[in-house]
C-alpha cells in the first residue's frame, strides 16, 4: 500500500494484530530485509514495514532529508491511528527511528536500536562525512547499481557476512541490486549521517524504553552504543558475539529472542 505526502509516496505493509511495532531497514535495504521476522511475530504483534525514501517501491519527486521523513512517518501513523508505536531499525533506519523520538517523542513507546549511532557532533567529521558520502552518491550515478553493490559489499563493514552461507548471501545481493542508483545516491545526500542533525547532546532527554544491540566484531559500533548507553536514561546494550553490523542476519535466533523480550517486557 501507498501513503503519500509531500511528493514522495512510501510503500507499507502491515500484518499481525496487538502491540504497533514499525521496523526501518538500512541503506541498500528495503521493508523485505523483515520478512523473517514478520513471520514469527506477527501472531503477537501488528507489525508496519515500510520502504524509506530513495529504497524499495517508495518514490519521490524531492530530496526527502531526516527530519522531512520523520514528519512523513507521523504523517503515515496519523493516517493508521497509530498513536504510539515501538520502533525497531538497522543502522539507516536505526538513525531514522531516533531522529524520530527526538522530534515525535510522544508517538514513541520505546525503541530498538541495532547498529545504530545518533549522528555525528563535531563539524569536521560531519563535513567529512559529507564529502564521502557524496563521493558514493556520484560513484552510484556514474557506474550504476551493479558495480556500486559490488563495492558495498567488499566495504569492512560487511566483511563478516562472507562467512554466511551462500543462499543468506545471494539474498542480500538481490536485495541491494534491486534499488535504484538515483534513489540511493538522492538518500546519501539527504539522510546521510553527516547531513543529518547530531543527537549526541540530546540523548538524555529520551524518557523512554531503548534496547542497544551491537555485533561484538563491529568494533565502532560497539564503541557508538557504550557511550550512547551512558547518555539514555532508560537504555541497555546488548553485544551480540559472533555478529558484525548486521545481527539480524548473521544471528537471527537470537536477534529475534533478544527483541521479544524486550517488547514483551514493555507494558
Amino acid at each position: 500500500m501507498y501513503f503519500t505526502r509531500n511528493g514522495t509516496s512510501y510503500w507499507y505493509e502491515i500484518e499481525g494484530e496487538g502491540k504497533p511495532v514499525v521496523l526501518l531497514h538500512g541503506f541498500t535495504g528495503d521493508s523485505g530485509t523483515w520478512s523473517r521476522f514478520v513471520s514469527e511475530w506477527k501472531h503477537e504483534f501488528k507489525l508496519l514495514v515500510i520502504d524509506l525514501p530513495g529504497h524499495g517501491k517508495t518514490v519521490s519527486e524531492r530530496s526527502v532529508t531526516m527530519e522531512a521523513c520523520c514528519a512523513d512517518l507521523a504523517g503515515l501513523f496519523a493516517e493508521l491511528g497509530l498513536h504510539q508505536v515501538h520502533i525497531l531499525g538497522y543502522s539507516m533506519g536505526g538513525r531514522t527511528a531516533l531522529s524520530f523520538a527526538m522530534l515525535h517523542p510522544e508517538k514513541v513507546s520505546s525503541m530498538t536500536l541495532e547498529s545504530t549511532s545518533p549522528g555525528l557532533n563535531d563539524e569536521k567529521e560531519r563535513t567529512a562525512r559529507v564529502n564521502r558520502d557524496e563521493q558514493l552518491a556520484k560513484r552510484l550515478e556514474r557506474d550504476g547499481i551493479v558495480a556500486f553493490v559490488d563495492f558495498w559489499e567488499n566495504i569492512p563493514l560487511f566483511q563478516t557476512q562472507k562467512k554466511l552461507p551462500e543462499m543468506i548471501r545471494q539474498s542480500i545481493r538481490d536485495e541491494r541490486l534491486s534499488q535504484s542508483a538515483a534513489g540511493l545516491a538522492m538518500s546519501l545526500r539527504s539522510m546521510g549521517t553527516g547531513i543529518q542533525p547530531s543527537w549526541w547532546d540530546r540523548l538524555e532527554e529520551l524518557k523512554l524504553p531503548v534496547l542497544l544491540i551491537a555485533g561484538a566484531y563491529d568494533n565502532k559500533f560497539v564503541g557508538i552504543n557504550k557511550i550512547m548507553v551512558n547518555h539514555m536514561p532508560e537504555a541497555d546494550l546488548m553485544v551480540v558475539e559472533k555478529a558484525g553490523h548486521a545481527i539480524h542476519v548473521e544471528q537471527p535466533q537470537f536477534f529475534g529472542k533478544i527483541v521479544i523480550e524486550f517488547l514483551q517486557s514493555i507494558s
